[in-house]
């Protein structure tokens, strides 16, 4: 990803924390000079010193195969947010993007026996719905055998992070301000996100 010096998101924790918060990501793989993505919620994972990353995916998406041959990347995005020139100190000037994302490359392993499936979607039950892995275990045999037979779960063991803040860091004081103040006030929810990272930079 490139990343200007003065954009770099360093701090592993931060990183991790964006990940677990925008964790609906982006799983891309390669083969034969073809590019494959999907998307997929992902319950995010620190593990000693290394970061996890735990999915399932339909075993109809051909893509598992891929990713157990080759490096993935899964792109973690959002916020994101259009700047207007209106808000800069001098009419010769240009519209930019700002936004916050993080690329994590690693190493798939599938988990192909029944009881790690389970874990694993009950990882993902615990993350995003506690409450909901009562209902699951009450379900009948046949439904739950015929969901366990139609998935792939994996985990992703991560090997580089890379992560980007794309925040008007290269602006005056003034028109950061500017931004901040516009997006703060902003019905759309990704502005006020932007605000809001925007106002914790250390600059």
């Amino acid at each position: 990803m490139y990343t200007p010096s003065y954009h770099l998101m360093i701090d592993r924790t931060e990183i991790f924390a964006f990940m677990k918060q925008y964790n609906f990501g982006v799983i891309v793989t390669t083969k034969d000079n073809e590019i494959t993505a999907t998307h997929l919620p992902f319950v995010v994972s620190e593990e000693g010193n290394s970061i996890v990353l735990y999915a399932h995916c339909a075993k109809a998406n051909k893509q598992w195969k891929e990713m157990k041959e080759n490096k993935v990347l899964v792109i973690f995005n959002e916020p994101h947010a259009y700047v207007s020139p209106s808000l800069y100190e001098h009419n010769v000037n240009v519209p930019t993007w700002n936004y916050a994302a993080v690329h994590a490359y690693g190493n798939v392993e599938l988990i192909e026996d029944r009881e790690g499936i389970i874990e694993i979607l009950e990882r993902s039950f615990n993350f995003f719905e506690p409450a909901y892995v009562d209902q699951w275990k009450t379900l009948p045999d046949d439904y739950r055998n015929g969901l366990l037979n139609g998935v792939v779960a994996f985990k992703i063991n991560v090997t580089d992070l890379q992560g980007k803040k794309k925040l008007s860091q290269n602006r005056s004081e003034n028109e950061r301000q500017n931004i901040i103040e516009s997006f703060s006030k902003s019905a759309s929810h990704n502005e006020r996100e932007i605000a809001k990272l925007m106002e914790s930079l250390d600059i």
